[in-house]
């Protein structure tokens, strides 16, 4: 590899740490006609600095951008090194780190440089000269260009296996605060169109077994926390949409990581909420998962997320009068909200109590964290934990009793590459 493409390497995938949204889930391209790799889930085969595994090769196409959104490294007044890959050296790097074993797939994204089409039409040769000329069957996530035309969008489709578009900010008014020169309906555009076909495909694909696939890992979206002045509210009620309108697999939260001085954004030297990403995560999987409506999360009279104890527990504690739940009796519904009690946990116990009644010794051995779930339930025990505790002191004593993973005073920025 000559140095000038190592250090093209070192700029364009240092640039591409800030978007988190590389999961390489929920596609199953296999292998034909002896072609290289596979895509399937779970596969990591390189290491970051901290010792995480990381599968895919994630790098930019270019930093160079033709707007100037105040949270964006790339963004066109930051006095940086500016390069670029060519579409030939993209494929070459991805194959030729796939025959070391370093990957086991390409997330592509890129800066916007001269318009949407003209970037996106790049992108699409990558992945379509990986697929055609290479019969390269490993994982393809590219990230789309807003304001890219429906043809891009559908010649994506047919060889990437997801396609995303960053939101960026969470409301219409932060974005045009922190990128003005952006427009939400450029994004909104191609997840409308991308959602339409994804559907139309799987209907094709069900008469026709030959049907080409068409993004089978769907698209998702990521939002940038802590940048704007947004509440946890007017993000979550954004992912809603998102989830509902465009049928996303997963939407990404990403604390904002300080890299200018502009009078708009938190300075240099802030913390990256990190904190408050992971309650995000916490509640947009009670959202999709554990049948909460995100209203009873956040609303009105609890519009942020308690950084000391997660969003099922915080709800729990604000209706006391829901509780306590016979773990015997409960439905699957009402398991899924109790305090440490898991999906696999939940189904569990609706299994183990139809041989006999469960105790805290049953509970604990199918893993429920009865730190927490203890002051809401009751089981075939004469004990009963609660005692008729109010909410501030069930708070205090699983806050006594549990230990973070997060620090909230000293919180690093983990790196990618």
């Amino acid at each position: 590899m000559s140095e000038r493409l190592i250090e093209k390497l070192q700029i364009l995938s240092d640039a591409a740490k800030y978007d988190v949204s590389c999961s390489s889930s929920g596609s199953t391209r296999k292998n034909h006609n002896k072609g290289l790799g596979d895509t399937g889930n779970g596969i990591c085969h390189t290491y970051t600095e901290d010792g995480r595994c990381v599968s895919l090769l994630k790098i930019l196409f270019t930093n160079v951008c033709i707007f100037d959104c105040a949270y964006c490294v790339t963004r066109k007044s930051n006095d940086i090194k500016r390069t670029s890959f060519t579409v030939q050296e993209v494929v070459d790097l991805t194959i030729n780190f796939y025959r070391r074993n370093y990957i086991e797939g390409l997330f592509l994204s890129s800066g916007i440089f001269k318009d949407a089409d003209y970037t996106m039409e790049r992108l699409v040769q990558v992945a379509k000269k990986l697929r055609t000329d290479h019969k390269f069957n490993g994982y393809i996530h590219l990230k789309s260009i807003p304001g890219a035309s429906d043809e891009l969008m559908h010649e994506a489709g047919l060889y990437a296996d997801r396609l995303s578009i960053n939101i960026e900010i969470p409301t219409e008014s932060g974005l045009k605060l922190l990128a003005p020169d952006k427009n939400r309906k450029d994004m909104i555009q191609p997840m409308d169109y991308l959602k339409k076909e994804i559907i139309l495909k799987k209907e094709e694909k069900k008469l026709f077994k030959n049907a080409p696939l068409f993004a089978p890992a769907g698209q998702s979206s990521q939002m940038i926390i802590g940048a704007g002045k947004e509440t946890d509210r007017d993000i979550m009620y954004t992912a809603e949409k998102l989830y509902k309108r465009f049928n996303l697999r997963r939407v990404y939260y990403s604390g904002y990581v300080p890299i200018s001085n502009d009078i708009r954004l938190p300075g240099i030297g802030t913390s990256v909420p990190m904190v408050r990403e992971n309650r995000l995560y916490q509640t947009d999987w009670l959202m999709r998962f554990y049948g909460f409506n995100i209203r009873e999360l956040l609303n009105d009279e609890n519009p942020t997320l308690d950084l000391d104890i997660d969003p099922k527990l915080s709800w729990a504690l604000r209706n006391l009068n829901h509780f306590p739940l016979n773990i015997n009796k409960a439905d699957i519904s009402q398991i899924l909200r109790i305090p440490g009690i898991g999906r696999q946990s939940a189904f569990k116990i609706t299994q183990a109590r139809k041989f006999q009644k469960l105790t805290w010794d049953h509970l604990k051995k199918i893993g429920v964290a009865l730190n927490r779930a203890k002051y809401f339930i009751t089981c075939n025990s004469n004990s009963y934990e609660r005692r008729d505790l109010t909410e501030m002191k069930i708070r205090q004593f699983i806050l006594a009793e549990s230990h973070s993973k997060y620090s909230k005073h000293k919180v690093n920025q983990l790196l990618l590459f």
